[in-house]
């Protein structure tokens, strides 16, 4: 199933699109309801597409995860040595709910950097309460997948002199740069998980202005969806509704200097999970 949720006659409720592109309603709220079994599928009041606004599946989730430096290349694109997977466990990072938007939604650029960047990814439903899962198991712990947008500042300047040869500086920049609003579209839907047999087998694009930057595929992932999972598990309990962005291929705009300005239009495709378009003002 393709789930959504939307505003319909002011109100935020979430349902299933069906294939001619109707929405099926399932009840008040975003699609937690759904996932925590507050809601059933069984459905009700039906309308188009065309009538409602799409907005993100889940607007607040309890968690908003993401893994760092899960692609060779795009560690090795931007200067980093390749990673030995042997020597290393998932670098995961939080980001706050305030910075999730849905399909279509305008993502302002901050005050505080004018080095904003784009990353495609694969983002990941957790469908049940699981603790110290394993990977075998873990899959069976994911509701669905989305397309994602880890939108990231790539310098932090608060308009006062700084240490930014310090590490621990340079690292909390590059997390801030992260936190900012509107930095973590998704969408424009969920798609359950039956309709995804395989996460590692889908490709990841991303354009700017119709201008393709990201070509890339979940399977040169470096921790795998399952192995994301079930260490996320291991650090704490996942719930239904919790999110994992699983990291971006090369592409980015930090590697070539490039980075957005007002007007430009990022449009992502995570295999066929469907376009998450937004611009930048």
């Amino acid at each position: 199933m393709r789930l959504v949720t939307y505003r319909r006659a002011g109100e935020v409720r979430h349902g299933r699109l069906t294939d001619d592109d109707r929405v099926v309603e399932f009840g008040d709220g975003d699609l937690e309801g759904y996932l925590t079994g507050r809601t059933d599928d069984a459905g009700g009041l039906e309308v188009a597409l065309a009538e409602v606004e799409l907005l993100a599946p889940l607007l607040r989730p309890g968690k908003l995860l993401a893994a760092a430096a899960n692609y060779q290349d795009h560690v090795t694109e931007t200067g980093g040595e390749p990673l030995d997977k042997s020597r290393l466990s998932p670098r995961l990072f939080l980001k706050p709910p305030t910075s999730i938007v849905g399909p279509g939604a305008t993502i302002a650029l901050p005050a505080v950097s004018t080095e904003v960047d784009w990353e495609a990814e694969l983002a990941v439903v957790i469908g049940r309460r699981v603790r110290d899962i394993s990977e075998a198991d873990a899959l069976d712990a994911v509701a669905g997948y989305m397309t994602s947008n880890d939108v990231s500042a790539r310098s932090v300047d608060y308009g006062f002199p700084r240490d930014t040869d310090d590490k621990a500086v340079w690292f909390f920049d590059w997390l801030a740069g992260k936190w900012l609003d509107g930095f973590a579209p998704l969408g424009p839907w969920l798609v359950t998980a039956d309709e995804v047999p395989d996460p590692q087998a889908l490709s990841v694009h991303l354009d700017v202005n119709g201008v393709t930057k990201q070509t890339g595929s979940t399977k040169d992932m470096i921790f795998s969806v399952a192995e994301l999972v079930a260490h996320a598990s291991r650090l704490m309990t996942l719930e239904p509704g919790d999110v994992i962005l699983t990291g971006t291929p090369s592409g980015v705009g930090a590697a070539t200097g490039e980075f957005l300005t007002a007007g430009d239009v990022m449009t992502v495709a995570v295999g066929q999970l469907g376009q998450l378009r937004n611009t930048v003002a």
